[in-house]
């Protein structure tokens, strides 16, 4: 989790084959899975978001060609360090009656 906005830049480019400056958010996971960075350009500059997670580990999706699409309730999910494969919803509701 060295690299800043330029290496995120160059990494979305030249690895992911993506246009940095398109819009999209771009997710980059550290090795041990308790820090995450999104790199978003939001039309004037680049916005660089990163967070630790004291306990736990960001859930990452299995990337067959090295790119996951995520819908954005899905990043809001993984944002927040839930598993969005397997969200825990606690239990069902309590039947009225």
């Amino acid at each position: 989790m060295r690299k800043g906005i330029a290496g995120l830049a160059a990494l979305t480019q030249d690895v992911l084959r993506q246009k940095p400056t398109s819009g999209a958010v771009f997710a980059f996971r550290g090795r041990r899975g308790d820090r995450i960075k999104l790199l978003f350009w939001d039309g004037q500059g680049f916005c660089l978001y990163y967070k630790v997670l004291e306990r736990g580990r960001f859930p990452w999706p299995n990337a067959q060609d090295g790119a996951v699409r995520l819908t954005s309730a899905q990043l809001a999910i993984l944002w927040e360090g839930i598993d969005w494969r397997r969200p825990d919803w606690g239990a069902p509701p309590a039947r009225v009656g």
